[in-house]
């Protein structure tokens, strides 16, 4: 059963749900100027040395909490359908996961939908990563990469073309309720609607479909659960019961593990989607140390 405090994050977002369902439609700057997964923003902690850059032409901070290891970099990609967030939203949530594993952060912001479909975030993404082992000359076991929800998905389907490629992998990667399957096929998309506080199917078949502008939802690189997995890093997928993709981390899990990858699987009882945005609840800094414990372990 969730927290005192997690149940408050989550009846707070419900609340959200339903003022939006009954209110007027809103624009997407307004949605984008609103957005907070976890019901309330918390900002990057002062103490994180926060600088931008472009990553290979895309805009992007480096945030550097105070010890990490500068050779050693975290590529955190954030949620938000496609078509919302930002370092507003995901930073604090970006240095803390770097903050716990000792590493420096990359946090691009790559373009979004509708204004730039697919395969633009992904084309964005793999442009970034090409920075870092290049411009910056990082080796690619010293690399992770972390994503929550549409960054969970975008950080699968990095992994998949990198590996298509031909080129070297990141020593591993965090997927947080990560978004893999456009096509809203999960059995959880039906199961879990009463049980959501954040989410819609409607609202996720939306942005799906903002996102592809037509494009194939099958694509593997739009949707990566239908991407052959093999020779993927380790992964480790967070995922709570109380969130419609709850069978995308399910499925993908599976089917990463059917292809001979070191994958765990961590399913939080009554969790809402991307739970490890609610700063001051304690599943989310029980699942920043396993992720914080998972990435010092992985990348040397």
């Amino acid at each position: 059963m969730p927290s005192v405090a997690m149940q408050d994050v989550m009846a707070l977002a419900r609340d959200r749900q339903r003022a939006s369902a009954s209110g007027p439609p809103v624009t997407v700057g307004e949605a984008r100027a609103t957005f907070a997964p976890a019901g309330r923003l918390h900002p990057v902690p002062d103490d994180v040395l926060v600088s931008e850059v472009s990553a290979g032409g895309v805009p992007a901070h480096w945030l550097a909490a105070p010890g990490a290891d500068a050779d050693r970099v975290l590529l955190f990609l954030h949620g938000g359908g496609y078509e919302l967030g930002s370092l507003r939203s995901d930073g604090e949530l970006a240095a803390r996961l770097g903050r716990a594993s000792g590493m420096r952060v990359l946090f691009p912001e790559y373009r979004l939908a509708p204004e730039h479909p697919f395969p633009a975030a992904i084309d964005d993404v793999r442009a970034v990563w090409r920075w870092l082992r290049t411009d910056q000359q990082l080796d690619a076991r010293s690399l992770a990469v972390a994503g929550d929800s549409a960054g969970g998905g975008l950080a699968v389907a990095l992994l998949v073309a990198t590996r298509d490629a031909g080129d070297p992998l990141p020593a591993a990667a965090v997927l947080m309720s990560p978004t893999v399957d456009l096509t809203s096929s999960g059995a959880s998309m039906a199961e879990r609607v009463n049980e959501d506080p954040i989410s819609t199917p409607a609202l996720l078949r939306r942005l799906a479909a903002d996102y592809l502008a037509g494009a194939d939802p099958e694509t593997p690189l739009a949707s990566p659960l239908f991407a052959s997995l093999s020779g993927l890093p380790p992964l480790l997928v967070q995922v709570g019961t109380a969130d419609l993709l709850l069978s995308d981390s399910q499925r993908l899990a599976a089917a990463a593990a059917g292809a001979g990858v070191d994958v765990r699987l961590e399913v939080g009882d009554g969790l809402p989607h991307v739970y490890q945005l609610a700063l001051g609840t304690p599943e989310a800094a029980e699942a920043t140390e396993r992720v914080g414990t998972f990435l010092r372990e992985r990348v040397p």
